[in-house]
């Protein structure tokens, strides 16, 4: 990667919100040339940064955004894929078509614009690839199974692409964060709280307790520290975890604790 960092270009999806915007202000503080991108950006004024038009789950969108930073620029340096949506309900419940929404946003997505950009990385000699995934991706979580699945899905995919790519000189990692307070909760499906519902009083609860740890959660700016880290790090390794030392224990203990006593300890987390 080229040590002049105001001569990186980043491109951030999902960067009109949350940990995306905070990553590119960031990133922007520090001389970097940073685009992200929004379904509509026509609508958001006065942004602190260059926005294009990017709909994850529609790849015409995405050749075109990238078609003009390159016209632009002539190069992305760095694709940061934060685009991304959450899901919670009992899976049993849970509408097909709101699954397969998830898997389109998380993971389709940020598949389809890794493989959009690479040509070019490879084209310069270079590149880095951050994606942003989560801790929730590293276990099944009760009534965020589909979420954890998108995220785990991304996880193991990285694990490939980083074998695959190191001949080109394109490096891959991941980022899990845990609960950070941000708008997530509000843009979140959630499947509705039925009253014939065998599920309702756990779901609700658990619910309850997922809204309060989002709104509990760390600042943003955390991740956008830990991202400029990564970028300036020669060979990244696949795996980064920010968040709270427990969220990040809870990774550890899945290792080395027996399934069922891993699972017992959800449960108690839960309160199921």
């Amino acid at each position: 990667m080229k040590t002049d960092t105001s001569s990186k270009v980043v491109l951030i999806t999902g960067g009109s919100s949350g940990i995306g915007k905070s990553v590119g202000e960031f990133l922007k503080s520090k001389n970097f040339i940073v685009y992200g991108t929004s379904r509509n950006p026509g609508k958001i004024v006065n942004f602190p940064f260059s926005l294009v038009a990017l709909d994850v789950t529609r790849k015409e969108t995405i050749t075109s955004a990238i078609s003009e930073i390159i016209k632009k620029e002539g190069r992305i340096d760095v694709l940061i894929n934060n685009a991304g949506i959450g899901i919670t309900g009992p899976i049993e419940e849970t509408p097909e078509e709101e699954i397969k929404k998830a898997f389109d946003t998380n993971y389709f997505g940020p598949l389809n614009v890794i493989k959009a950009v690479l040509p070019h990385m490879r084209k310069q000699g270079e590149g880095l690839v951050i994606n942003i995934t989560s801790i929730a991706g590293y276990m099944g979580l009760p009534y965020r199974g589909i979420y954890s699945a998108t995220k785990g899905a991304l996880e193991l995919t990285t694990e490939a692409f980083r074998m695959e790519l190191k001949d080109f000189n394109i490096k891959m990692t991941n980022v899990a964060p845990g609960d950070f307070a941000t708008n997530i909760a509000a843009g979140r499906y959630h499947a509705p709280v039925l009253e014939t519902s065998p599920y309702k009083k756990a779901y609700s609860n658990t619910l309850d307790l997922m809204n309060q740890h989002v709104a509990s959660g760390k600042d943003p700016q955390v991740m956008a520290n830990a991202i400029y880290k990564i970028i300036h790090t020669k060979d990244p390794r696949g795996h980064y975890k920010v968040g709270e030392p427990l969220q990040k224990f809870s990774i550890a203990l899945k290792r080395i604790l027996p399934d069922k006593v891993y699972e017992k300890m959800l449960l108690k987390h839960y309160k199921l």
